[in-house]
């Protein structure tokens, strides 16, 4: 997923990193475009390897592949050194991508739950990022991007390795989605039949992909809960869009701050108001398209704050969404059926992507993504 890295110190500057380095927008969205072909490509595997194997393994490593990519952009700080750390990070953030959430589901049982403890995580974890942009100024102005990245490499590697300390419970014979049995018990088989075997890679990903295609609700669910973080993918854009409104290089780690506050605030609220119908949901995402057209096209950077307000109300989406779409879920399979989400999310990314490559203002750009957010909103009240 395209989302703001937590504790990542790299994030509001790397865009200006390749800027700095000669690259025009044409050929930064190219980047980014490359990003998202390798993770949409791994998303689906990825996930039924996570249930096959082990999500917990699956996301470290993930984590530790994105640090390499990192590392490979200091390295190597030219196109070819940028489009080979990207295609690192779109294979570990395939990695990453429905394992964790999956892992979190199974300890708690329901979208209520999962809302509200996902909602507080990931609020301590983008004030984690509030931290990491204040950080991002001084840290460039004392060593510039080579000390940002060092940092920023450090932090992903050791978030990857804290992952391994989770728990995570062990294939319990539970059937693939779409079957009612006892756990433990094949199909007309009695109460004491021995356990069903762990089923095989093939099974859970066909299970993965049935459980959120097999019914008009799931598929619904399945769409804006692919085409809500898909959205965040403008984040990308928002130290250029701060340089296009006026800020110099050392201003625009600031305003990416109140970025991370306001999504903070969006992932807390929605930790606090359950995802019990979809009407919250449907208001935040139009109250986003409002808020992103017009603080986009103010010609000074306290537009920002308007864009910073839209991207809390995504946030808040992105977890609604993410929860109603986790309660649609039967079955082992539920790392796999995520990441067809996580395919969708990547496939709406990559088209945001190319049309930013059109001979536009990037101002423009911005606001003219309100119409599909607006679309999005209308998908999220239809029964």
């Amino acid at each position: 997923m395209h989302a703001l890295q937590e504790g990542v110190l790299l994030y509001p500057v790397y865009a200006l990193l390749f800027a700095d380095t000669g690259l025009t927008t044409g050929e930064i969205s190219s980047l980014f475009i490359i990003w998202s072909v390798v993770s949409f490509a791994c998303e689906v595997p990825a996930g039924a390897l996570a249930d096959a194997w082990s999500r917990k393994r699956l996301y470290a490593l993930g984590e530790i592949i994105t640090a390499a990519g990192f590392g490979l952009w200091l390295l190597w700080p030219t196109y070819p050194g940028f489009a080979l750390g990207f295609l690192l990070w779109g294979l570990g953030g395939a990695f990453a991508s429905g394992s964790l959430e999956a892992l979190v589901y199974d300890h708690l049982g329901d979208g209520a739950a999962y809302s509200r403890v996902i909602g507080h995580a990931r609020t301590a974890g983008l004030l984690a990022m509030l931290a990491a942009t204040l950080l991002a100024t001084p840290a460039y102005l004392t060593g510039g991007y080579l000390l940002v990245g060092v940092i920023s490499i450090a932090t992903v590697t050791a978030g990857g390795l804290l992952a391994l300390r989770l728990p995570e419970k062990p294939f319990s014979g539970t059937d693939v989605a779409g079957d009612d049995r006892t756990p433990g018990s094949p199909v007309g088989s009695a109460p004491d039949s021995p356990p069903a075997p762990e089923p095989g890679y093939a099974e859970l990903l066909r299970a993965g992909v049935r459980a959120v295609t097999g019914s008009s609700r799931a598929l619904r669910a399945l769409l804006v809960a692919a085409a809500v973080p898909g959205f965040s993918a403008l984040d990308e854009y928002l130290p250029l869009l701060g340089r296009e409104m006026g800020a110099p290089t050392q201003v625009v780690p600031l305003l990416f701050a109140a970025t991370a506050l306001a999504m903070a605030a969006g992932s807390s609220l929605a930790g606090r108001l359950p995802p019990t119908t979809p009407r919250p949901l449907a208001g935040a995402l139009t109250l986003a398209a409002v808020l992103l057209a017009a603080g986009s096209l103010v010609p000074h950077p306290a537009g920002m704050l308007a864009v910073s307000a839209a991207f809390g109300l995504l946030q808040f989406a992105m977890v609604h969404a993410e929860s109603r779409l986790q309660d649609t879920i039967t079955g082992p399979a539920r790392a796999t059926a995520l990441s067809v989400a996580g395919f969708g999310a990547e496939v709406f990314a990559v088209t945001l992507y190319a049309a930013f490559v059109l001979p536009v203002p990037l101002p423009v750009l911005c606001a003219g993504m309100a119409v599909p957010l607006l679309i999005t909103a209308r998908l999220a009240v239809q029964r």
